[in-house]
């Protein structure tokens, strides 16, 4: 009995296991992070994982964070398979690039992959464009020129179609699942997961331990999910959360200025602040949209301070949305600021800076209303019969008054003036008096 325990815990322990990783959505800085980590904690692992299955569905991403990717699994001596799926996901744009970097490339029915050009975003008016005309097909001829090379050299080095990589690039061209295989861009094609461990079985790649043959059959899946510090880094650097993380400081510090308080306001602000600090650090930010945004917040509250019939308040919205549209030098639209997103705190900040500041500004400049005058026309008691001077009760406080006319105890009087710590007050008659 105890020989067939042991036999049975061997065999489960030879079984091995797969590590799967799920990336959807854009690739960014977070992204990386976790795909990386996970790369390089398998390639630690022992007895390590018999390969790490990768399914994406993304509309592309950042270059740089698609080529941290990349140079994650080049460096791994795990296998790494990167697998289009469910049926109706894509690889489109950064996909397409980690699908020529993986050692086996897989797609399921009805996806796609492609569209993989490098895109300049570029403004002005005709005579900017103009005079940097030059610059910019400079510009864009090295940016294509650098992301056919990359892709070339991944084909290459993986034995797939480098002429329709560069078509990818170049072009924009894409391709089905079906269409992918029969070029030779991608290996295999499967319905789902077990299929794809099936036709896995047996199939020998080259590592940078080795050769590799996979062993498929029985394998157990080990899903890896991001840990806390990637699931933050993914929060804060989408750039939609960044951007509001930004006007937040800058609200709770505007706050904290216009009216000083427990320093909650100013608090929160800085620490809103400092966390799109971190994001703008990994992100592509336009310095120019930045100034743009400060100047505009700047323009709305000086509008808010100092009335201009509303020309420093238009020109500080206009500024506003300019830098807002401007923030993020990213030309896919996952890396901008949404718009709804940007004409909703558009309105926010009109109403915060020209409505709320100014109605703290005016309280912060009404007269204070403490000490004596808190205490002229209050009802008090009198606590026992005085001619001249002696002692009332008000708002449970104990005060020496003093009255021209005989006062009787229990008798109510009005507080008619306040001389140091002595209270002139006069008797109030009946009906006056407040319950």
């Amino acid at each position: 009995m105890l020989w067939a325990l042991l036999f049975f815990c061997s065999c489960a322990l030879a079984q091995g296991s797969y590590w799967q990783l799920d990336i959807k959505g854009a690739i960014g800085p977070g992204t990386a992070d976790y795909l990386a980590g996970q790369l390089r904690e398998a390639g630690q692992q022992q007895p390590a994982p018999v390969l790490v299955l990768v399914t994406l569905d993304t509309p592309g991403g950042l270059a740089s964070a698609t080529h941290d990717i990349n140079q994650a699994i080049l460096a791994s001596p795990v296998p790494v398979v990167i697998y289009v799926a469910p049926q109706g996901a894509r690889a489109a744009s950064a996909g397409t690039f980690m699908l020529y970097a993986s050692h086996v490339a897989a797609m399921a029915p009805a996806t796609h992959l492609g569209a993989a050009s490098p895109v300049q975003l570029t403004g002005g008016g005709a005579k900017e464009k103009d005079d940097t005309d030059d610059n910019q097909k400079t510009l864009a001829r090295k940016q294509m020129n650098d992301a056919v090379a990359d892709i070339r050299a991944l084909a290459e080095l993986r034995g797939r179609n480098g002429d329709w990589g560069e078509s990818a690039v170049r072009d924009a061209a894409t391709l089905t699942a079906s269409q992918a295989l029969a070029k030779g861009v991608i290996e295999l094609v499967a319905k789902d997961e077990a299929e794809l461990l099936a036709k896995l079985d047996g199939r020998e790649v080259e590592t940078t331990a080795g050769k590799w043959r996979m062993a498929t059959q029985g394998l157990v899946a080990e899903r890896r999910t991001p840990d806390w510090r990637q699931r933050f880094i993914m929060v804060i650097t989408d750039p939609n959360i960044a951007y509001i993380l930004m006007l937040l400081g800058v609200y709770g510090l505007l706050l904290e200025f216009y009216s000083p308080g427990f320093g909650v306001s100013g608090t929160i602000g800085v620490i809103c602040l400092l966390l799109a600090l971190l994001a703008f650090q990994m992100l592509p930010i336009s310095y120019a949209g930045l100034a743009l945004i400060l100047v505009g917040l700047a323009l709305l509250s000086a509008e808010a301070l100092v009335p201009s019939f509303g020309i420093l308040g238009a020109g500080g919205l206009v500024a506003f949305l300019l830098g807002s549209v401007l923030l993020f030098e990213s030309p896919d639209k996952a890396f901008r600021v949404a718009w709804p997103v940007i004409a909703a705190f558009a309105l926010l900040s009109l109403l915060f800076l020209l409505v709320v500041a100014r109605m703290l500004l005016k309280l912060r400049h009404r007269p204070p209303a403490s000490g004596d005058d808190m205490l002229l026309g209050l009802q008090g008691e009198c606590l026992k019969a005085f001619t001249g001077e002696g002692q009332v009760r008000v708002q449970g406080e104990i005060w020496t008054a003093t009255c021209d006319q005989p006062l009787a105890a229990g008798q109510w009087v009005r507080v008619q003036a306040v001389e140091g710590l002595t209270l002139k007050v006069q008797p109030l008659p009946q009906e006056e008096r407040k319950p």
